[in-house]
This record gives C-alpha cells, sequence and structure tokens, in this order.
C-alpha cells in the first residue's frame, strides 16, 4: 500500500510539473510575440517607418517574392490576426503592396510587393540577419538548442491545431 501510495504520489508531482511548464510555455511564446511586435517597431521607427504597425511589417516581410491572396496569407500562418482585409488595404493605399487579378481565376485577387514593399522586406531580412549573427556571441543561444526549441513549438502548433481539428 505505502509504495502505491508513493506512486500516485510521484504521478501526480509529474503532473503538477507539466501543467506549470505548459503554463509557462503559454506565458512565455504570448511575450515572445510581444517582443517580437517590439523589435520590429523600434526598427520601423529607426528607419523613419512611422507609417505601418509592427504587424504589417511582419505582413510585408511575409508576403516576400511570391503572390498571394488574402485567404492564403491566413491559412499559411503567415498573418496572425483577424483583420488580414484592414491591413492589406492600408498597405495598399501606402504603395507597399499592389494586386491583380489570378490568371488562373479572375475572381481571386492576387497580392506582391512593389519596389517600397520590397525595399522594406529587405530591411526587415537584413535585421533579422543582424540578429542571427549575434544570436550566440551576445544572446548566449546557440544554433543546437535554437533547432530543438523550434522542434518543440512545432510541435506544441500541432497538438494545438489538433485540438481544433479534432475537438480533444
Amino acid at each position: 500500500m505505502a509504495g502505491q501510495t508513493q506512486e500516485i504520489s510521484l504521478l501526480e508531482a509529474s503532473e503538477t510539473s507539466s501543467l506549470g511548464e505548459y503554463r509557462r510555455a503559454l506565458s512565455l511564446v504570448e511575450r515572445l510575440h510581444r517582443q517580437l511586435l517590439d523589435v520590429v517597431k523600434d526598427d520601423l521607427d529607426r528607419a523613419g517607418h512611422d507609417d505601418l504597425t509592427p504587424v504589417q511589417a511582419l505582413l510585408i516581410f511575409n508576403i516576400g517574392d511570391a503572390e498571394w491572396s488574402a485567404g492564403e496569407l491566413k491559412s499559411r500562418g503567415f498573418y496572425l490576426g483577424s483583420n488580414v482585409s484592414y491591413n492589406l488595404k492600408k498597405l495598399h493605399e501606402l504603395g507597399y503592396v499592389e494586386s491583380g487579378k489570378s490568371q488562373h481565376d479572375k475572381r481571386q485577387i492576387r497580392l506582391r510587393l512593389t519596389k517600397l514593399g520590397n525595399t522594406l522586406r529587405n530591411q526587415l531580412d537584413a535585421m533579422f540577419q543582424r540578429h542571427a549573427a549575434t544570436l550566440s556571441p551576445v544572446g548566449g543561444v546557440e544554433s543546437p538548442e535554437l533547432t530543438a526549441s523550434n522542434k518543440t513549438l512545432t510541435r506544441l502548433e500541432r497538438f494545438w491545431a489538433d485540438q481544433i481539428r479534432f475537438r480533444l
């Protein structure tokens, strides 16, 4: 009986530890996203891009060299908000993106970066390259650790998608 009690205590401790780590991960993911937006905003401000929000800048970065529909940007995870149409309209008005009808489906609008949009994307890419170059010497984050973190975050993303998809 004492052995079973000890096993149950160890199991409960393990579950409590998992719950605590899961909650910590949830908080960390949320804080990291907000901090990424702050880093992007700081870079935009330094370059004089006070017309853009960090969310819009990341949308420009994710559009890249390709052509996308608004739905594709959202479904592929390139845009995390609910108001993608508003932000794309704003980017179009500011001259960062242009649109045209799809050659395959004339009902669908395809978006691509303008020269101004590509300039901003290159600026953001340079910032990310600077970060990557100093990640180890300044941040103390080595490539294998980042690889392991990415693997864990990808699994967490899949787990959450399954929670929605399969109503677990």
